[in-house]
């Protein structure tokens, strides 16, 4: 399987765990643990939440089954995101939904995502969104003290073009690790966009969000959905398990962000990193996702 050859991303898993609705899942902290752990043993470790989710909740609900499963604090890589102020009654003080990666509020967030998950440190952070008001030199000194107090082993951004996240680089002494964006084969920009481009060069991990298209995929129709099907049946994979590794071939490395609840889901994504795509079967699903060959 393609990876980013870069040794301080082994610990990463080759499929990530989204918990954005994790609420919706509606598992009591004991079924929640042992949810974690069964995707821990199936090879999905990486856990992916953000202080915003479910309305401020997602982390605290982790918390709660992490508790009940302390080892999982060790074996599984906790991945947050901050930047994005919601409004909500959680935070009256918040008249309009914006941005604010001062120094002050990434360090308060991380402090807030490891206290609500009951950790000592976050395997990564990233800014959730860029910000058109930030100071790139402001967030590296928040960057550079969350990494020297050991709260943040590494750092990244999400949603960031090329020319946003090299700003940011510019002014840190350390690597940038990951960027995590839209894609999927209803999603393809990150291909052509400079943005996948960037993550080889730096040896930098892709996550995917939505690698689904948002849950359409599997049930898409038309040309893609035609060639999901018959491409899926010559390789015994399903339309979901087909969208995933078309994903994982990529030689960027693309770590997909699969957010559900259900266990057969995890068991059918995790046989997928066994599988690696041919050249002629991707570039099949790129033409009829797009709705001609390629040039």
């Amino acid at each position: 399987m393609s990876a980013v050859k870069n040794g301080a991303l082994a610990r990463f898993s080759r499929i990530a765990l989204g918990t954005w609705r994790v609420l919706e899942w509606k598992m009591r902290p004991t079924e929640l643990a042992a949810y974690l752990q069964s995707c821990q043993e199936l090879g999905i470790s990486t856990l992916d939440s953000a202080d915003i989710y479910s309305d401020y909740l997602c982390e605290s609900v982790l918390g709660e089954a992490l508790a009940h499963a302390p080892q999982l604090r060790h074996s599984l890589q906790f991945v947050s995101k901050c930047g994005i102020r919601l409004t909500s009654p959680r935070h009256p003080d918040v008249r309009v939904k914006h941005y604010d990666t001062s120094r002050a509020y990434i360090q308060a967030q991380v402090d807030g995502s490891l206290r609500a998950l009951g950790i000592e440190r976050l395997d990564l952070l990233l800014i959730h969104r860029p910000d058109p008001l930030m100071d790139a030199d402001e967030v590296a000194e928040a960057f550079c003290a969350l990494k020297q107090s050991g709260k943040v082993l590494a750092f990244g951004v999400s949603n960031f073009a090329p020319r946003q996240l090299e700003l940011l680089q510019s002014r840190l002494p350390f690597a940038l690790v990951a960027n995590q964006i839209e894609c999927s084969l209803l999603k393809s920009d990150p291909l052509f966009d400079g943005s996948l481009d960037q993550c080889q060069r730096m040896r930098m991990m892709p996550m995917a969000w939505s690698p689904l298209g948002g849950g359409r995929l599997p049930a898409t129709g038309g040309a893609l959905g035609d060639a999901l099907l018959r491409i899926g049946r010559e390789l015994g994979l399903s339309s979901e398990q087909l969208a995933l590794a078309w994903l994982l071939r990529h030689p960027a490395g693309i770590v997909p962000v699969v957010g559900t609840g259900r266990l057969d889901r995890i068991e059918a994504a995790a046989q997928v990193m066994k599988v690696e795509l041919d050249r002629q079967a991707w570039f099949s699903l790129l033409e009829a996702a797009q709705g001609h060959p390629v040039p």
